[in-house]
């Protein structure tokens, strides 16, 4: 009988596909257990998301923001120095909706959304602090559950100004 010979076992050929078959696995791998998005950022569960984030480079007159899901209030420190607030729904006097489009005038003061459930703020002439000089910035937010206000809950993060 005639025996076919052999194939040799191209050695180039394997190693390419031996170092393929790895990356793909440490590909899968880190896929599975990287963390993206609110899991990466370690908020508490009360709050979607913070602006600036924690340890994020930002501009001189950036606004800060903190966005809670249904159902918070707070009250907003930068530095250490609390924000006087101003709710939205306060700011209409004649008891009336404005009509939609329709510009209010703000205060300078952080401003709470109970439609939205965010405080923000942003430094201006008037308000606790008029601008955010360059350096590092520590916002803190207390916030509580607007049904159980005893609950109060705090949450600090760093941020930085160019």
């Amino acid at each position: 009988m005639n025996e076919s010979p052999r194939k040799r076992i191209d050695a180039k050929m394997l190693l390419a596909s031996m170092g393929i078959s790895f990356g793909l696995v440490l590909f899968i791998m880190g896929a599975r257990v990287g963390l993206t998005g609110k899991d990466a950022s370690n908020l508490p569960d009360a709050i979607e998301g913070i602006s600036p984030g924690d340890n994020e480079r930002v501009l001189r007159q950036s606004q800060v923001i903190v966005d809670f899901v249904d159902g918070y209030e707070a009250t907003l420190y930068i530095d250490g120095i609390e924000m006087p607030t101003t709710r939205l729904d306060e700011l209409v006097t004649s008891g009336t909706a404005p009509a939609p489009g329709a510009q209010i005038d703000l205060p300078p003061t952080a401003i709470y959304d109970p439609g939205n459930f965010t405080i923000s703020f942003l430094p201006q002439e008037g308000a606790a602090i008029t601008e955010l000089k360059q350096g590092k910035h520590t916002g803190k937010v207390k916030f509580w559950p607007t049904k159980n206000p005893d609950q109060i809950r705090v949450y600090s993060w760093t941020f930085y100004t160019d």
